[in-house]
């Protein structure tokens, strides 16, 4: 079980415990369009990384077992992060780990596993949850210590704004 470390001026909980990191928060926009943001190339490319960071590279195959593959540019050092989906839900749950790449090869200096989830409100607003499962506590540390919760918060408030054009 994940204990609650606080919750920040936009509403963001966040959680952490031995080897997690997460948050949850309310995003105005609806879960659908959130979910193709995720799982759509030219979108995910829009927002991912934390700005003036960029995406690329990205080739997607969202279904269990699918290549989730991105290049990344951030601050001119290119940082490759290979890895399959272990679960997707259609607008609800998406998980994928770099644990694995592409046809079940194991990845021998693996990070984490995201579980990314998205409740509907009803309301045109989604409750967005996402958590990184790491295989050690000091890989947990060293993610928590890069700026997990500033990075990944950022690239929440990026996620929202793209949704939200999208969505006009």
């Amino acid at each position: 079980m994940s204990a609650p470390i606080g919750q920040d001026q936009s509403g963001t909980e966040r959680f952490e415990n031995e080897r997690d990191l997460g948050f949850s928060r309310v995003l105005n926009a609806p879960a659908a369009v959130l979910f193709s943001c995720w799982t759509t190339p030219e979108h995910l490319k829009a927002w991912f990384v934390p700005k003036p960071n960029r995406v690329t590279h990205c080739d997607l195959d969202p279904r269990a077992g699918g290549k989730c593959n991105t290049t990344f540019d951030v601050g001119g050092t290119v940082m490759e992060n290979n890895g399959v989906y272990l679960e997707v839900v259609q607008d609800k749950k998406i998980v994928f780990t770099d644990a694995y790449t592409e046809g079940w090869l194991p990845n021998p200096t693996p990070f984490m596993t995201a579980i990314v989830t998205f409740e509907d409100l009803g309301d045109g607003t989604t409750r967005y949850s996402a958590t990184a499962r790491h295989l050690t506590g000091e890989a947990k540390v060293q993610h928590r210590d890069m700026g997990f919760f500033d990075g990944w918060g950022a690239v929440a408030d990026q996620l929202e704004d793209y949704a939200q054009s999208l969505s006009r």
